[in-house]
Formats: structure tokens, C-alpha cells, sequence
């Protein structure tokens, strides 16, 4: 494998049409020779954090974090959970990604939030994206996606319809001037 994109945001290049993918920023969790996983950071859902602490009866002590967007992390497993967050503390179940950003599946982060006492930065994703040993590398050859850095502004501070382009805009591409067409040197 030529580089690892642990730590990098997946920008859907403009004409893959893949409707779990079409225009999307994914942050990739993990990326090894077996494969990538990654969230995706710009789609959210009719579903509000509230929502999720009545289906699983989590109390909520601060209407602050009620409103809060649920998004849509990926295809696969989309009944399951995954928050991504600051790293000011760790739970049950948590990846650490940098040393600024982890991802957590357990419940415990969930009630922390609930309670006002999770981590001041968070998004929460139903789903999660996967690609098989090769087969992220292979899409990358076929321009499907641009991939860079990942910034965590982008995932916590930037409202969603703005990260595709926010994340473009760190490699220097504008992503309305791009041509569909492939070419390789």
C-alpha cells in the first residue's frame, strides 16, 4: 500500500453518483492493507440527538445537546452508532484515530452527552463506510475521490453543506471547475 489515509478526508469527486456517496466528505477512521473505514461528515438526517436518547431512555439533562443533527456515517451498519470527538476523554469502546480525534461505539459517550459532560466536540453517525483490502486504493485510481488531510474545524465547526467544498478547499480544488473526464500521465 502506498500511503495510509488514516487521518484524511474521502471527497467524492463531483460525478460519482453513488447515492450513499454523492458529493460527501468521509473521514477515514482507519486504513490498512485489509481495508479502510471511514464516517461520513456531511449528511445529516431528519433525526436529532433527542430522538436517539428516547429510543435508547437516556435521560437528557441539557436541552443543549437535544437539537443536536444525527448524520448519516455510511451504508453499512446504519443501526449502529459511532461518535466521532474531541479526545478529552476515553470510553468503553474508543479508536483513537490522533491524538485529537477519536471515534467511540459504546453508550457510555452517549449518556455522557445526555448528562452535558461529553466531549465538547462530537458528531454522532448512524452507519459507517467500508472498503475491502485494495478496493479504496483501486477507486482512488479511478478518480472516484480526492483525498487530503482531514481538519477537525471541518468535522466539528463547519456546517455540513459547507464541508465537501471546505474540504477541497484544502488542497487547493475547486470542486465546480473539475472535468469528469480521467487522464492519467
Amino acid at each position: 500500500m502506498s500511503s495510509n489515509l488514516t487521518n484524511h478526508f474521502l471527497i467524492a469527486m463531483p460525478q460519482l453518483e453513488d447515492p450513499n456517496f454523492f458529493h460527501t466528505v468521509t473521514y477515514i477512521c482507519e486504513h490498512s492493507s485489509d481495508g479502510a473505514m471511514g464516517i461520513v461528515i456531511n449528511r445529516p438526517m431528519e433525526l436529532h440527538l433527542a430522538d436517539i436518547f428516547e429510543q435508547l431512555k437516556i435521560p437528557i439533562a441539557t436541552e443543549k445537546v437535544s437539537e443536536q443533527s444525527v448524520y448519516i456515517g455510511g451504508p453499512v451498519q446504519s443501526d449502529r452508532g459511532f461518535v466521532l470527538h474531541d479526545s478529552n476523554s476515553e470510553w468503553a469502546s474508543t479508536l483513537r484515530v490522533t491524538p485529537q480525534i477519536c471515534v467511540t461505539t459504546s453508550l457510555d459517550i452517549l449518556e455522557a452527552i445526555a448528562a452535558g459532560k461529553g466531549p465538547e466536540q462530537n458528531l454522532v453517525a448512524l452507519g459507517y463506510a467500508s472498503w475491502g483490502a485494495g478496493q479504496l486504493e483501486s477507486e482512488l485510481a479511478q478518480n472516484a475521490w480526492l483525498s487530503g488531510p482531514a481538519e477537525s474545524d471541518i468535522i466539528f465547526k463547519r456546517a455540513s453543506n459547507e464541508r465537501w467544498q471546505a474540504a477541497a478547499d484544502l488542497l487547493g480544488v475547486d470542486l465546480n471547475l473539475l472535468s469528469s473526464d480521467a487522464g492519467h500521465a
